[in-house]
């Protein structure tokens, strides 16, 4: 990870954009008032997201399985669907 100015990551885009793709390096961009952004690869990205959207399911889990012990589930019939 590397943090880069403004300045300095505009008069050397490509560079940093290459960076964040051929090497998967993560760059930040530091801006006045601590309004920072972030350059990363298109994969490194869906991967975060992939990891943040499995994360909340996996806690949407553990919350169901902490109902049921406390002997809040609930029984439900079957719904059979027909073959068409």
């Amino acid at each position: 990870m590397l943090a880069v100015n403004y300045s300095t990551l505009r008069s050397n885009l490509k560079g940093y954009c290459d960076r964040a793709t051929d090497e998967n390096e993560t760059v930040i961009v530091t801006r006045k008032d601590e309004k920072n952004v972030v350059i990363l690869s298109l994969d490194s990205y869906n991967a975060l997201s992939k990891a943040a959207r499995n994360a909340t399911y996996l806690n949407m889990i553990d919350r169901s399985m902490e109902q049921l012990a406390r002997g809040e589930g609930k029984a439900h019939e079957l719904i059979e669907v027909d073959d068409d």
